[in-house]
């Protein structure tokens, strides 16, 4: 009987443990499954780009999206990347991801230098008002540059910086983002290192550029992919600041060369497009891949 009964009893236990790994793998087969599905979802459009692309201008005039790859794939590219266009005739894919990286790196370099200095000052300096002006920083997040669009527009233009790459970057640079993430990075810094930074004779500067920056490696990394994709994408500035098409950005670009090629009397060239639309997505997408682990390492570490 005891023994029947010590069986009955690891039968009733050992019952429960396969139903509870049952449920954990249903469960993360159901995730990924979801996972899966919306990436996949999400890749559609970029799929639907790509054979697009492999098309001429007629079948794309003629039958709309296209699910199969035709023959042009690699002629369209090519157009894409070195023929001219636009209503000058002279601008060409090369030319706008050259001006997109220009913007795109300035940018997210930019934003970072400044937001160091502001959040190390906030941090570090006995300001009088540190906490009040690292939130009147903060509350920027509220004014988008959709809102400031036309004040910043009437600036740049009075100090004559339209159709330059100072006018395109600068005026994008201040960062209440940024400054968010580096001050909570400054915060977690021990005091002790402080401390024997300024015993070894090392000065604000010193202690900044030797012991800070290369401290905020991963953060400033995770700041750098954030910004550059978000420069890249910009095409609202871009459009109101740049009218010549050699500074043209390739957001900004495809657009104008649709708009010429509509105009003229020629079927628009949409495989080239399609092709300019795929180049526009690789470089954040390349950033993103290449940099992943000290971007997700940059904001979730907290261990300094």
């Amino acid at each position: 009987m005891a023994v029947a009964d010590s069986y009955l009893s690891v039968s009733q236990t050992a019952e429960p443990a396969r139903q509870k790994r049952r449920s954990v793998k249903l469960s993360t087969i159901a995730d990924h499954a979801i996972l899966i599905a919306g990436a996949l979802f999400m890749l559609v459009p970029v799929y639907l780009a790509l054979t697009t692309a492999s098309h001429d201008a007629v079948h794309i005039q003629r039958e709309g999206l296209s699910f199969g790859f035709g023959d042009d794939l690699v002629k369209n590219f090519d157009a894409a990347l070195f023929a001219e266009g636009g209503f000058t005739g002279a601008i060409t894919g090369t030319t706008m991801l050259m001006n997109s990286f220009i913007l795109g790196v300035g940018f997210a370099v930019g934003k970072i230098v400044l937001s160091m200095i502001a959040a190390y000052a906030i941090v570090y300096f006995r300001l009088r008002f540190a906490t009040f002006a690292f939130w009147a920083i903060f509350t920027t997040i509220l004014l988008p540059l959709e809102v400031r669009i036309v004040p910043s527009y009437e600036v740049i233009q009075g100090i004559g910086l339209t159709n330059t790459y100072t006018g395109l970057i600068v005026p994008l640079l201040a960062s209440a983002t940024g400054t968010f993430f580096f001050r909570q990075f400054f915060l977690s810094v021990p005091d002790e290192l402080v401390e024997a930074a300024r015993i070894d004779g090392a000065g604000p500067v010193k202690f900044f550029i030797d012991i800070l920056v290369p401290l905020s490696r991963t953060m400033i990394a995770a700041i750098f992919i954030i910004m550059f994709v978000y420069g890249w994408n910009q095409y609202l500035w871009p459009t109101l600041i740049t009218t010549e098409e050699g500074l043209f950005t390739l957001v900004r670009g495809i657009r104008q060369i649709i708009q010429a090629m509509a105009e003229g009397s020629q079927i628009p060239e949409y495989g080239r497009m399609m092709a300019l639309a795929i180049i526009a997505m690789l470089p954040p997408v390349a950033i993103v891949i290449l940099f992943q682990s000290w971007f997700v390492k940059g904001l979730v570490e907290s261990e300094k």
